[in-house]
């Protein structure tokens, strides 16, 4: 019996139609160079990357992922969208990056094929772009070892978040491609920590990501109106 592949085409369509601007740091994807420093410092705040074995999902373009090899890891990005992924295998060739991969599978597969097999598992700003995010985070959990991280990034779903991630950086800023993101599709927090509850991981840290137009920086707080990430564990074996 052939298994339902948790994607939204129209999703895949939209990422994969701006692939070849992945890399441009002034491009669609300026807010991903801007923050990937800082999610890159959090991670590596938690948990000292060097010599593990890390899997990123929903790697796009690779821009994480690559960082996450250069750090000293074992990086490993997944994806679904092939064009994204040649984008982010000819970006690790041209800049001569070593100990990275890429493979087009989703997180499903990639858990059904390597169980418990990541010191630590990344999935950020993908989960609002799937139809069954509590599947990917399920995934997540167990492609990770006992003892080991998973990390995810996404939007909070109210007002606030509608207003200032859909209206004010697609509509006003033009920040991101109008359409990016669905409101519906937005998980509150205390969602994504039932769906890590459900999956058998413990949230250990959990943090805000604000943005000032003005000054056009980004920071970390403890404000997870809008943007937020959690840091979870899989328990240890008795």
């Amino acid at each position: 019996m052939t298994q339902t592949l948790n994607a939204d085409a129209a999703e895949l369509a939209k990422f994969s139609d701006l692939a070849h601007r992945w890399w441009d740091a002034d491009g669609e994807f300026r807010p991903l160079h801007q923050i990937n420093p800082i999610r890159l410092s959090w991670i590596g705040s938690l948990v000292s990357l060097s010599g593990l074995n890390v899997l990123d999902v929903g790697c796009g373009g690779g821009i994480l992922t690559d960082s996450l090899a250069r750090s000293g890891a074992r990086a490993t990005g997944i994806d679904l969208s092939t064009k994204a992924l040649r984008i982010a295998q000819l970006h690790a060739l041209d800049t001569q990056t070593e100990n990275v991969q890429y493979r087009e599978i989703s997180a499903e597969g990639m858990a059904a094929e390597q169980p418990a097999s990541f010191d630590v598992v990344t999935c950020m700003e993908m989960l609002e772009h799937v139809p069954d995010p509590a599947s990917v985070v399920q995934a997540c959990a167990t492609l990770v070892k006992p003892g080991g991280w998973v990390f995810f990034s996404t939007l909070n779903r109210n007002p606030m978040s509608f207003l200032l991630a859909i209206v004010g950086a697609e509509y006003v800023l033009n920040m991101l491609p109008k359409g990016t993101h669905e409101y519906a599709k937005m998980i509150k927090p205390s969602e994504l920590a039932g769906f890590c509850r459900a999956a058998g991981l413990t949230v250990t840290h959990s943090r805000g990501l604000s943005f000032n137009p003005l000054t056009q920086r980004y920071w970390l707080n403890n404000d997870t109106r809008v943007n937020y990430l959690l840091a979870t564990q899989r328990p240890q074996l008795a």
